[in-house]
């Protein structure tokens, strides 16, 4: 397993303002979090050091049901994350709960994301720590690389 960070790095085009907005508003959020095949409805979001953001992780398709419940993890899953960065149009830096994993004590995953404006839009610089082991921290890669190209798909429209 790996202690290093994972990096992972989109542009977009994008203006600083509506990339921000999609990370840091409920409507935003709803828009393109979560993997493919999973949707999220957020509950609660507070974008200052100390604030939470929570919400459902919800298998939204036949293939994920199965693979969730093959898991033994229930099709809808509460998630939180607690800022402990925010610089507008800049950075967030959040701890994501790593508490839904059956028979793994919860942790926390440290994450950071950095907006660079350029001319070609938006340089976006995700970082994240490694999960317990590798599969999880494969799937955990899998997912972010989804939700980035969610996210770069929504704005291409």
């Amino acid at each position: 397993m790996t202690d290093q960070r994972i990096v992972l790095e989109r542009t977009y085009p994008a203006t600083l303002a509506e990339l921000w907005r999609l990370w840091t508003t409920k409507e935003g959020i709803e828009q393109w979090w979560g993997p493919d095949g999973f949707r999220v409805e957020v509950l609660r979001i507070d974008v200052r050091v100390g604030g939470e953001l929570a919400y459902q992780m919800i298998a939204a398709t036949p293939e994920m049901v199965q693979f969730m419940k093959g898991q033994h993890m229930p099709e809808r899953q509460d998630a939180r994350l607690r800022y402990t960065e925010v610089a507008r149009h800049e950075r967030l830096g959040y701890l994501h709960a790593a508490d839904f994993i059956p028979g793994v004590p919860a942790y926390d995953v440290a994450t950071t994301v950095e907006f660079h404006a350029n001319a070609d839009g938006v340089r976006l610089v995700l970082a994240f720590d490694p999960m317990h082991d590798d599969l999880w921290t494969q799937r955990q890669t899998m997912g972010w690389t989804s939700e980035l190209d969610k996210l770069g798909a929504l704005l291409a429209r």
